[in-house]
Protein backbone atom coordinates (compact mmCIF):
# COMPACT_ATOMS: atom_id res chain seq x y z
CA UNK A 1 0.00 0.00 0.00
CA UNK A 2 1.73 3.69 -1.18
CA UNK A 3 0.86 6.20 1.71
CA UNK A 4 0.04 9.45 -0.31
CA UNK A 5 0.44 11.59 2.61
CA UNK A 6 3.92 9.92 3.14
CA UNK A 7 5.05 10.68 -0.40
CA UNK A 8 3.66 14.02 -0.90
CA UNK A 9 6.50 16.51 0.58
CA UNK A 10 8.71 14.63 -1.33
CA UNK A 11 6.70 14.76 -4.43
CA UNK A 12 6.32 18.24 -4.01
CA UNK A 13 10.16 19.43 -3.67
CA UNK A 14 11.00 16.90 -7.05
CA UNK A 15 8.44 19.13 -9.26
CA UNK A 16 9.81 22.34 -6.97
CA UNK A 17 13.22 22.10 -6.70
CA UNK A 18 14.77 19.12 -8.49
CA UNK A 19 12.72 19.89 -11.92
CA UNK A 20 11.95 23.70 -11.52
CA UNK A 21 8.71 23.45 -12.22
CA UNK A 22 6.86 26.98 -13.44
CA UNK A 23 3.31 27.84 -13.80
CA UNK A 24 2.14 26.92 -17.63
CA UNK A 25 4.38 24.47 -18.31
CA UNK A 26 3.21 20.98 -19.59
CA UNK A 27 4.07 18.06 -16.86
CA UNK A 28 4.33 14.26 -18.45
CA UNK A 29 4.58 11.29 -16.04
CA UNK A 30 4.88 7.94 -17.82
CA UNK A 31 5.36 4.33 -16.70
CA UNK A 32 5.72 0.84 -18.11
CA UNK A 33 2.86 -1.47 -17.83
CA UNK A 34 3.76 -5.47 -17.65
CA UNK A 35 2.97 -7.07 -21.46
CA UNK A 36 1.40 -10.32 -21.84
CA UNK A 37 4.64 -12.17 -22.19
CA UNK A 38 5.65 -10.75 -19.00
CA UNK A 39 2.64 -11.72 -17.44
CA UNK A 40 3.42 -15.36 -18.01
CA UNK A 41 6.98 -15.47 -17.61
CA UNK A 42 7.60 -13.47 -13.93
CA UNK A 43 6.84 -14.28 -10.78
CA UNK A 44 3.95 -12.33 -8.62
CA UNK A 45 6.84 -10.63 -6.70
CA UNK A 46 8.21 -8.93 -9.74
CA UNK A 47 4.76 -8.20 -10.97
CA UNK A 48 3.67 -7.02 -7.86
CA UNK A 49 6.91 -4.52 -8.00
CA UNK A 50 6.37 -3.78 -11.28
CA UNK A 51 2.48 -2.63 -10.71
CA UNK A 52 3.47 -0.51 -7.77
CA UNK A 53 5.67 1.52 -9.50
CA UNK A 54 2.97 1.75 -11.80
CA UNK A 55 0.56 3.03 -8.92
CA UNK A 56 3.12 5.47 -7.72
CA UNK A 57 3.23 7.12 -11.20
CA UNK A 58 -0.28 7.36 -10.89
CA UNK A 59 0.06 8.62 -7.30
CA UNK A 60 2.55 11.43 -8.26
CA UNK A 61 0.25 12.20 -11.18
CA UNK A 62 -2.89 13.24 -9.00
CA UNK A 63 -0.52 15.59 -6.37
CA UNK A 64 0.93 16.96 -9.20
CA UNK A 65 -2.76 18.18 -10.06
CA UNK A 66 -3.55 19.01 -7.13
CA UNK A 67 -0.80 20.93 -6.16
CA UNK A 68 0.38 22.87 -9.11
CA UNK A 69 -2.85 23.71 -10.62
CA UNK A 70 -1.52 26.41 -13.23
CA UNK A 71 0.24 23.44 -15.23
CA UNK A 72 -1.06 20.66 -17.26
CA UNK A 73 -0.40 17.34 -16.09
CA UNK A 74 -0.76 14.13 -18.34
CA UNK A 75 -0.33 10.28 -17.23
CA UNK A 76 0.59 7.98 -19.78
CA UNK A 77 1.55 4.02 -20.46
CA UNK A 78 3.15 2.35 -22.35
CA UNK A 79 3.83 -1.42 -22.70
CA UNK A 80 6.99 -2.88 -20.70
CA UNK A 81 10.40 -2.77 -23.30
CA UNK A 82 11.90 -5.81 -21.12
CA UNK A 83 15.66 -4.42 -20.56
CA UNK A 84 16.99 -1.17 -19.78
CA UNK A 85 17.95 0.90 -22.53
CA UNK A 86 15.01 -0.33 -25.09
CA UNK A 87 13.30 2.21 -27.18
CA UNK A 88 9.85 2.95 -25.93
CA UNK A 89 8.00 3.32 -29.16
CA UNK A 90 7.61 6.50 -31.72
CA UNK A 91 4.30 7.49 -29.74
CA UNK A 92 5.92 8.18 -25.86
CA UNK A 93 9.01 9.83 -27.62
CA UNK A 94 6.12 12.32 -29.43
CA UNK A 95 5.03 12.70 -25.98
CA UNK A 96 7.96 13.46 -24.27
CA UNK A 97 9.24 16.03 -26.95
CA UNK A 98 6.07 17.83 -26.45
CA UNK A 99 6.32 17.71 -22.43
CA UNK A 100 8.25 20.74 -20.27
CA UNK A 101 8.73 18.16 -17.43
CA UNK A 102 8.86 14.63 -17.88
CA UNK A 103 8.69 11.99 -14.61
CA UNK A 104 9.69 8.94 -15.95
CA UNK A 105 8.93 6.34 -13.06
CA UNK A 106 9.54 3.16 -15.12
CA UNK A 107 10.70 -0.69 -14.41
CA UNK A 108 13.62 -0.07 -17.50
CA UNK A 109 15.16 2.79 -17.78
CA UNK A 110 14.63 5.38 -20.61
CA UNK A 111 17.83 6.96 -19.80
CA UNK A 112 19.66 5.42 -22.46
CA UNK A 113 17.68 6.01 -25.59
CA UNK A 114 17.16 8.02 -28.32
CA UNK A 115 13.58 8.75 -27.13
CA UNK A 116 14.86 10.43 -23.69
CA UNK A 117 17.59 12.05 -26.18
CA UNK A 118 15.31 13.46 -28.51
CA UNK A 119 13.10 14.65 -25.92
CA UNK A 120 15.99 16.89 -24.60
CA UNK A 121 16.97 18.34 -27.83
CA UNK A 122 13.21 19.62 -28.19
CA UNK A 123 13.64 20.94 -24.44
CA UNK A 124 12.27 19.07 -21.85
CA UNK A 125 13.56 18.37 -18.67
CA UNK A 126 13.72 14.45 -17.77
CA UNK A 127 13.88 12.97 -14.58
CA UNK A 128 14.66 8.98 -15.17
CA UNK A 129 13.18 7.13 -11.53
CA UNK A 130 13.69 3.17 -13.01
CA UNK A 131 12.80 0.93 -10.20
CA UNK A 132 12.26 3.71 -8.24
CA UNK A 133 10.84 2.87 -4.63
CA UNK A 134 8.33 5.24 -2.67
CA UNK A 135 10.15 4.95 0.40
CA UNK A 136 12.62 6.93 -1.90
CA UNK A 137 10.41 9.98 -1.27
CA UNK A 138 10.37 9.30 2.22
CA UNK A 139 12.53 11.90 5.25
CA UNK A 140 16.10 10.49 5.41
CA UNK A 141 15.86 8.60 1.88
CA UNK A 142 18.01 9.32 -1.16
CA UNK A 143 15.32 11.92 -2.11
CA UNK A 144 15.88 14.11 1.12
CA UNK A 145 19.61 14.69 0.53
CA UNK A 146 21.52 17.80 0.29
CA UNK A 147 22.04 18.12 -3.16
CA UNK A 148 23.64 21.03 -2.75
CA UNK A 149 26.54 19.12 -1.55
CA UNK A 150 26.26 16.21 -3.56
CA UNK A 151 26.62 18.93 -6.41
CA UNK A 152 29.91 20.29 -4.55
CA UNK A 153 31.27 16.84 -4.29
CA UNK A 154 30.62 15.37 -7.85
CA UNK A 155 32.20 18.58 -9.31
CA UNK A 156 35.15 17.79 -8.10
CA UNK A 157 34.96 14.10 -8.80
CA UNK A 158 33.59 14.97 -12.29
CA UNK A 159 37.11 17.44 -12.84
CA UNK A 160 39.14 14.10 -11.66
CA UNK A 161 37.95 11.93 -14.44
CA UNK A 162 37.84 14.42 -17.18
CA UNK A 163 41.73 15.11 -16.33
CA UNK A 164 42.41 10.98 -16.10
CA UNK A 165 44.19 9.20 -18.79
CA UNK A 166 43.79 5.55 -16.88
CA UNK A 167 41.50 4.65 -14.24
CA UNK A 168 41.93 1.22 -12.41
CA UNK A 169 38.91 -0.24 -10.06
CA UNK A 170 39.63 -3.17 -7.31
CA UNK A 171 38.16 -4.17 -4.31
CA UNK A 172 38.66 -6.84 -1.73
CA UNK A 173 36.13 -9.34 -3.30
CA UNK A 174 38.48 -9.41 -6.49
CA UNK A 175 37.60 -6.92 -8.99
CA UNK A 176 40.39 -5.72 -10.64
CA UNK A 177 39.73 -3.92 -14.34
CA UNK A 178 41.61 -1.20 -16.01
CA UNK A 179 40.66 1.13 -18.95
CA UNK A 180 41.63 4.13 -20.83
CA UNK A 181 39.17 7.37 -20.17
CA UNK A 182 42.01 9.92 -22.26
CA UNK A 183 40.39 12.48 -24.21
CA UNK A 184 36.87 11.82 -21.99
CA UNK A 185 34.70 14.61 -20.61
CA UNK A 186 33.58 13.69 -16.91
CA UNK A 187 29.84 13.83 -16.61
CA UNK A 188 27.68 14.63 -13.50
CA UNK A 189 24.18 14.21 -12.38
CA UNK A 190 23.49 16.10 -9.38
CA UNK A 191 19.56 15.83 -9.46
CA UNK A 192 18.77 19.54 -10.36
CA UNK A 193 17.30 19.52 -14.06
CA UNK A 194 16.33 23.08 -14.11
CA UNK A 195 17.71 23.82 -17.26
CA UNK A 196 16.30 23.24 -20.86
CA UNK A 197 17.12 19.84 -22.40
CA UNK A 198 18.37 18.52 -18.65
CA UNK A 199 17.86 15.38 -17.65
CA UNK A 200 19.14 12.81 -15.18
CA UNK A 201 18.18 10.02 -12.39
CA UNK A 202 16.21 10.76 -9.61
CA UNK A 203 17.78 10.03 -6.72
CA UNK A 204 20.99 11.10 -7.78
CA UNK A 205 24.42 11.78 -7.03
CA UNK A 206 27.08 10.59 -9.09
CA UNK A 207 30.00 11.75 -11.57
CA UNK A 208 30.52 9.39 -14.50
CA UNK A 209 32.77 8.95 -17.84
CA UNK A 210 32.29 6.74 -20.54
CA UNK A 211 36.31 4.37 -20.85
CA UNK A 212 37.22 4.26 -24.25
CA UNK A 213 36.23 1.58 -26.52
CA UNK A 214 38.43 -1.31 -26.96
CA UNK A 215 40.56 -0.60 -23.74
CA UNK A 216 39.21 -2.54 -20.83
CA UNK A 217 40.71 -5.68 -19.78
CA UNK A 218 40.44 -7.39 -16.03
CA UNK A 219 37.26 -8.60 -14.01
CA UNK A 220 34.37 -7.28 -12.09
CA UNK A 221 33.32 -9.00 -9.20
CA UNK A 222 29.34 -8.20 -8.95
CA UNK A 223 29.23 -9.45 -4.99
CA UNK A 224 25.79 -11.17 -4.27
CA UNK A 225 23.16 -8.89 -2.85
CA UNK A 226 24.17 -6.31 -4.58
CA UNK A 227 21.98 -6.82 -7.79
CA UNK A 228 18.37 -7.56 -7.70
CA UNK A 229 18.08 -11.25 -6.69
CA UNK A 230 21.59 -11.93 -6.90
CA UNK A 231 22.25 -14.76 -4.67
CA UNK A 232 26.10 -15.73 -5.71
CA UNK A 233 29.01 -13.52 -6.98
CA UNK A 234 29.07 -12.83 -10.41
CA UNK A 235 32.13 -12.27 -12.20
CA UNK A 236 32.37 -10.41 -15.97
CA UNK A 237 35.47 -10.71 -17.51
CA UNK A 238 36.79 -8.17 -19.73
CA UNK A 239 39.34 -8.35 -22.46
CA UNK A 240 39.85 -5.33 -25.38
CA UNK A 241 36.93 -3.27 -24.31
CA UNK A 242 34.34 -5.97 -23.68
CA UNK A 243 32.70 -8.93 -21.93
CA UNK A 244 34.56 -12.13 -22.99
CA UNK A 245 32.53 -14.02 -19.75
CA UNK A 246 30.11 -14.10 -17.50
CA UNK A 247 30.82 -16.28 -14.11
CA UNK A 248 29.14 -17.71 -11.29
CA UNK A 249 25.65 -15.44 -10.27
CA UNK A 250 23.21 -18.25 -10.70
CA UNK A 251 20.11 -17.26 -12.34
CA UNK A 252 20.77 -13.82 -12.48
CA UNK A 253 24.59 -15.00 -14.19
CA UNK A 254 22.28 -16.92 -17.02
CA UNK A 255 20.43 -14.02 -17.51
CA UNK A 256 23.65 -11.98 -18.19
CA UNK A 257 25.10 -14.96 -20.46
CA UNK A 258 22.06 -15.07 -23.15
CA UNK A 259 21.57 -10.86 -22.79
CA UNK A 260 25.84 -10.63 -23.52
CA UNK A 261 26.15 -14.01 -25.63
CA UNK A 262 30.04 -13.92 -25.10
CA UNK A 263 31.38 -15.53 -28.13
CA UNK A 264 28.84 -14.71 -30.76
CA UNK A 265 30.47 -12.19 -33.01
CA UNK A 266 27.40 -10.19 -34.35
CA UNK A 267 25.02 -7.63 -33.41
CA UNK A 268 23.20 -6.72 -31.09
CA UNK A 269 26.00 -8.95 -28.62
CA UNK A 270 28.66 -7.38 -29.67
CA UNK A 271 27.51 -3.41 -28.94
CA UNK A 272 26.03 -4.75 -25.63
CA UNK A 273 29.46 -6.37 -24.30
CA UNK A 274 30.95 -3.05 -24.40
CA UNK A 275 32.30 -1.54 -20.96
CA UNK A 276 30.32 1.49 -21.15
CA UNK A 277 30.54 3.43 -17.75
CA UNK A 278 32.17 3.95 -14.79
CA UNK A 279 30.45 5.97 -12.52
CA UNK A 280 30.87 7.42 -8.93
CA UNK A 281 28.19 7.71 -6.25
CA UNK A 282 28.31 11.10 -4.27
CA UNK A 283 24.57 10.31 -2.41
CA UNK A 284 24.99 9.86 1.38
CA UNK A 285 21.48 9.06 1.80
CA UNK A 286 21.33 6.32 -0.16
CA UNK A 287 21.71 2.76 0.79
CA UNK A 288 19.57 0.03 -0.71
CA UNK A 289 22.22 -2.23 -2.43
CA UNK A 290 19.77 -4.36 -4.19
CA UNK A 291 17.44 -1.40 -6.52
CA UNK A 292 20.68 -0.24 -8.43
CA UNK A 293 18.77 3.01 -9.08
CA UNK A 294 19.76 3.76 -5.63
CA UNK A 295 22.88 1.45 -4.92
CA UNK A 296 24.91 3.32 -7.63
CA UNK A 297 24.04 6.56 -6.17
CA UNK A 298 25.96 5.21 -2.84
CA UNK A 299 28.37 7.32 -1.79
CA UNK A 300 31.78 5.51 -1.53
CA UNK A 301 30.90 3.11 -4.38
CA UNK A 302 31.73 3.12 -7.90
CA UNK A 303 29.97 1.10 -10.67
CA UNK A 304 30.40 -0.26 -14.28
CA UNK A 305 27.94 -0.56 -16.83
CA UNK A 306 28.00 -2.46 -20.14
CA UNK A 307 26.20 -2.28 -23.45
CA UNK A 308 24.88 1.70 -24.75
CA UNK A 309 27.89 4.88 -24.32
CA UNK A 310 26.71 6.88 -26.79
CA UNK A 311 24.21 8.78 -24.34
CA UNK A 312 27.23 9.68 -22.29
CA UNK A 313 30.11 10.73 -24.39
CA UNK A 314 31.28 7.54 -25.57
CA UNK A 315 30.36 6.30 -29.24
CA UNK A 316 28.55 2.36 -28.73
CA UNK A 317 25.00 2.82 -29.49
CA UNK A 318 23.18 -0.81 -28.00
CA UNK A 319 19.86 -1.76 -26.96
CA UNK A 320 20.74 -2.49 -23.44
CA UNK A 321 22.23 -0.42 -20.60
CA UNK A 322 23.34 -2.25 -17.33
CA UNK A 323 24.97 -1.05 -14.32
CA UNK A 324 26.40 -3.15 -11.63
CA UNK A 325 27.69 -1.42 -8.38
CA UNK A 326 31.11 -1.94 -6.57
CA UNK A 327 30.96 -1.28 -3.07
CA UNK A 328 33.82 -0.69 -0.69
CA UNK A 329 36.46 -0.10 -3.66
CA UNK A 330 39.61 1.39 -4.63
CA UNK A 331 39.76 3.92 -7.59
CA UNK A 332 42.77 4.87 -9.21
CA UNK A 333 43.40 7.74 -11.85
CA UNK A 334 46.80 7.66 -13.60
CA UNK A 335 48.58 5.99 -10.73
CA UNK A 336 46.66 7.85 -8.14
CA UNK A 337 44.10 6.34 -5.79
CA UNK A 338 41.56 8.93 -4.93
CA UNK A 339 39.51 6.53 -3.48
CA UNK A 340 40.59 3.53 -0.97
CA UNK A 341 38.23 0.92 0.41
CA UNK A 342 35.55 3.15 -0.13
CA UNK A 343 36.36 6.56 1.48
CA UNK A 344 37.31 9.79 -0.91
CA UNK A 345 40.72 11.12 -0.39
CA UNK A 346 40.03 14.20 -2.55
Amino acid sequence: MIKKLGIEKGVINMFRVNMGVKNGEKLLIVTDLPTQEEWEKLNSEKLTDALRRSLLAKIVSEIARKKFPNCTVEFYTYPSVGRHGAEPGEEVEEKMKMADVVIAITSYSLSHTNAREEACKAGARIASMPNFLPEMFYSGGPMAADYEKIAEETKKIAKLLTAANEAVVRSKQGTDVMFSVKGREGGLDMGIYTERGAWGNLPSGEAYVAPVEGTSRGKVVVEKGWYPNLKENMILVFKNGKVVDVIGGGDVGETFRALLSPGREEEPYISRRNLAELGVGTNPHAKRPDNVLEAEKIRGTVHVAVGDSSHLGGTVAADLHEDFIIPHPDLILDGKTVMKNGELLI
